[in-house]
């Protein structure tokens, strides 16, 4: 929220200088959002930039972690739960038929 704010104040602060000056904005608002989306954008060309030069991998798993949540302001994906062994599955339902069982 505190930056949804200091955003707002700094619009809000370009707003009053253009009108001091008497200019217009210089984008519509799509053009503008779309030049901020853009933005948001290029500033990932640059870590795919480094993870390519260094020979590491450029994973999809890798861009949804951490470029992903960059872009889109969310928070990155929960790690994936390992795959599961014929021993681990029969753990599980053992356990889920224990709780099922104490719930009757």
């Amino acid at each position: 929220m505190k930056a949804w704010i200091i955003s707002l104040v700094c619009g809000v602060a370009a707003g009053v200088i253009y009108a001091l000056l008497d200019v217009h904005s210089p984008a519509p608002p799509v053009v503008a959002l779309l030049g901020l989306f853009g933005m948001l954008v290029g500033e990932q060309l640059i870590p795919v930039g480094r993870r390519l030069l260094s020979r590491e991998p450029l994973t999809l798993a890798w861009f949804r972690h951490e470029c992903v949540p960059k872009i889109s302001g969310t928070a990155p994906p929960a790690p994936r739960r390992k795959a599961a062994t014929r021993n681990n599955l029969f753990e599980e339902r053992q356990h889920d038929a224990a709780v099922a069982y104490c719930h009757h």
